[in-house]
C-alpha cells in the first residue's frame, strides 16, 4: 500500500514537472481526494469480515433452535452477503484503479479521474451502509 502511494506520488510529480498546468493541479488535487474517500473506510476491511462471520454464526445459531425465526435468519443471512460484496467491492475498485497516467493528456486524465471518484464514493458507500445494517442487526441479537 505505501509502494503504491510512492509510486502515485512519485508519478504525479513527474507529471507536474513536464506539464506544469493548471489541469494537472487539478487532477493531482482530484488524486488525493479519491485516496482520501478510499483512506476513510480501508481500516474497516477486517471490521467487514468479522461482522460477516458473526453474522453467519448467528445463523447458525439461530437455525440450531427449537423456534425458528425464519425471517430473522434471512435478515442475518443478507446482512452477512452486504458485507461480502461491501468487502469485495473495494478490492473490485483497488485492482481496477489505474495510478499511472501512461500517454493520456490531462482532460482524458480528468475524466477517469471523476469516473474514479465516483466509484470509490460508491464503494465507501456501500461499506458504511453495511457496517450501519449490521451494528443495528447484531446489536439486537
Amino acid at each position: 500500500m505505501k509502494l503504491a502511494r510512492i509510486s502515485l506520488i512519485f508519478g504525479l510529480l513527474l507529471i507536474f514537472q513536464s506539464c506544469g498546468s493548471g489541469q494537472v493541479e487539478e487532477n493531482t488535487k482530484k488524486r488525493a481526494e479519491i485516496i482520501a474517500v478510499h483512506d476513510e473506510v480501508m481500516p474497516k476491511m477486517g471490521q467487514l469480515k468479522s461482522l460477516e462471520k458473526s453474522a453467519l454464526q448467528k445463523v447458525e445459531e439461530l437455525s440450531a433452535m427449537d423456534s425458528v425465526d425464519s425471517v430473522q435468519i434471512e435478515a442475518l443471512k443478507n446482512l452477512a452477503l452486504d458485507l461480502d460484496k461491501a468487502y469485495e467491492g473495494m478490492f473490485v475498485w483497488m485492482r481496477q484503479y489505474e495510478t499511472e497516467d501512461g500517454d493520456q493528456t490531462p482532460e482524458e486524465i480528468k475524466a477517469y479521474l471523476d469516473e474514479q471518484l465516483i466509484l470509490v464514493m460508491e464503494v465507501n458507500k456501500n461499506m458504511k451502509t453495511a457496517l450501519s445494517k449490521a451494528d443495528s442487526l447484531l446489536k439486537i441479537q
